[in-house]
């Protein structure tokens, strides 16, 4: 291999490096809220969401959330989640109720390049 071709080679490389970081973004958490639709406050569960995702390019949560046990059988809570990518775009993602504690939540910032994109 001679110098002008390693030279291509190398820039080529480091091309095909900054184009794959262009598209690498991470989740900002902005909010997180388990049982809002019964009453919680908003935002109860920011910290914790964010602990596990932020920084992130794709993410999966699965809701622990503690409640006192003779709320339990009063309403069925969900969770909702509110984010960013470092490219300004927001997010939003919802469980229902019926998902209920335990369930698993996927946040990303990876761009969807599917059908239809």
């Amino acid at each position: 291999m001679n110098l002008t071709t390693a030279l291509l080679t190398g820039a080529a490389l480091t091309g095909a490096l900054v184009s794959m970081g262009a598209y690498a973004q991470h989740i900002r958490i902005q909010s997180g809220t388990y049982g809002g639709n019964c009453g919680a406050a908003a935002g109860n569960a920011t910290r914790d969401l964010a602990s596990h995702c932020d920084e992130h390019a794709t993410c999966r949560y699965i809701v622990h959330a503690k409640y006192a046990a003779a709320q339990r059988a009063s309403c069925a809570r969900d969770f909702v989640a509110q984010w960013s990518c470092d490219r300004g775009e927001s997010h939003l993602a919802t469980l229902s109720g019926e998902a209920g504690n335990g369930s698993t939540l996927v946040l990303t910032c990876v761009p969807s390049t599917g059908a239809g994109k």
